[in-house]
């Protein structure tokens, strides 16, 4: 299993896209900066082939959103930097009516339904963690399609940066190829240091910091979702930076960080909830209007701070709320959970000593009925109604205490 394989499957993929009747494609991408890159490197590939595109931002593939896009039939949906789990249950919504490509790096199921193709590196024995992000799974799909694409590479890097799956402090297996496709094209270029790599990156002709520019596309798509801001993000990524969308990241950034510090004072003065190997909050509607890919991120800027256990594992809660945009209202009446470790325990984790975050989250939360999806060893998220924390919480615990009392 190997880049060569999953090659072979998009190849095979790509021909029956080609071979499908429609010439019009619904896209929908996550909206954090994997997300937004993949979903830039689709609609352009997809619409210098000759394609029709509608694209979507989504923080997550909702059963009730699912639900709404599968009533289609006769069309091409692809879902990327998500789904790869839900293949299945995907499958099951669509019932051979429409052709589905997924293109993820999460860890996944495969579909034996002929319509539904799951392209997701995990089945090919590619780490999502590590070796390939839903950017450059997207990148190695574009270059199949049509090697001109080579000069989304970049694209195909700055979603893997902005994962921050680095091995050692620097992009590795099928990032690593992207980022050697955009040096070698002029697109990026990246300098040794102490602790690995620093990126730069070309974007309308001006060169930034990798880094910075992920910021940006977070903040965008994260804080900004609800007011236009994956848009921007995906115009970024094709065009550049102006002085308006520079102006409405420095918006949305002060907006991020006023909650968030007034959150971070909530749980100093006991806001922190604790069982055996856990330790969890509820920020409920307290991030609106910040989408609820924020829980998230606030949960890995605390999950070292000195108020926390680092030996515990880290939840939070954040309700979501009803509306999708583009979509229009949505009833989820549900709570979204994310997980964080620590460095302390992400070192454990890499090394087997304690269970990776999908071992445990996603069985826990189906077993109440909950929803669960793009799930990583060191990162997680699911959704469950609300009112469901504590019995998630439970459930946790009880999958940790199994795991635990197999290797003890």
């Amino acid at each position: 299993m190997s880049r060569e394989t999953l090659e072979k499957a998009m190849q095979e993929a790509i021909g029956r896209l080609k071979g499908f009747p429609s010439k019009e494609i619904t896209l929908f991408h996550h909206n954090d900066t994997d997300g937004l890159t993949s979903g830039t490197i689709l609609e352009t590939a997809f619409r210098e082939d000759g394609y029709s595109v509608k694209r979507f931002s989504l923080e997550k593939p909702y059963p009730q959103v699912l639900e709404k896009i599968f009533k289609k039939k006769g069309e091409i949906i692809v879902f990327t930097d998500f789904a790869g789990k839900i293949a299945p249950y995907i499958a099951s919504l669509n019932r051979k009516r429409n052709l589905v490509l997924i293109i993820d790096h999460h860890p996944a199921e495969k579909s034996d339904d002929a319509t539904v193709l799951n392209l997701d590196g995990d089945l090919y024995g590619l780490k999502g963690d590590r070796d390939i992000s839903a950017s450059a799974t997207c990148y190695l799909f574009a270059l199949n399609i049509n090697k001109k694409n080579k000069k989304l590479a970049h694209l195909g890097a700055l979603g893997a940066v902005g994962d921050g799956f680095l091995v050692d402090g620097k992009l590795s297996s099928i990032n690593r190829a992207a980022l050697t496709d955009a040096v070698y094209s002029g697109t990026m270029r990246f300098e040794e240091t102490a602790d690995g790599e620093t990126y730069y990156i070309i974007l309308g002709g001006k060169e930034y910091p990798a880094k910075d520019v992920c910021r940006s596309l977070d903040t965008l798509g994260g804080v900004g979702y609800y007011k236009g801001g994956t848009e921007e993000g995906v115009d970024i990524c094709k065009n550049g930076f102006d002085s308006k969308k520079k102006n409405l990241v420095e918006e949305l950034g002060k907006i991020q960080k006023e909650i968030f510090d007034r959150e971070i004072e909530l749980l100093k003065n006991g806001g922190i909830k604790t069982t055996e190997h856990l330790q969890w909050f509820n920020v409920e509607e307290r991030f609106n209007p910040m989408g609820v890919k924020m829980i998230g991120v606030f949960c890995t800027i605390i999950k070292d701070m000195d108020f926390l256990d680092q030996t515990k594992y880290l939840a939070g809660f954040q309700t979501i709320r009803n509306e999708i945009p583009g979509f229009g209202p949505i009833p989820f009446s549900s709570t979204k959970i994310s997980m964080r470790v620590s460095d302390k325990m992400k070192d454990q984790i890499r090394k087997n000593e304690i269970p990776g975050l999908s071992s445990f989250l996603p069985p826990a939360t189906i077993r109440i009925g909950g929803f669960a999806d793009a799930c990583h060893s060191l990162s997680a998220a699911t959704t469950v109604k609300i009112g469901q924390e504590e019995e998630l919480i439970s459930e946790i615990e009880k999958e940790l205490k199994g795991k635990n009392s197999q290797t003890a």
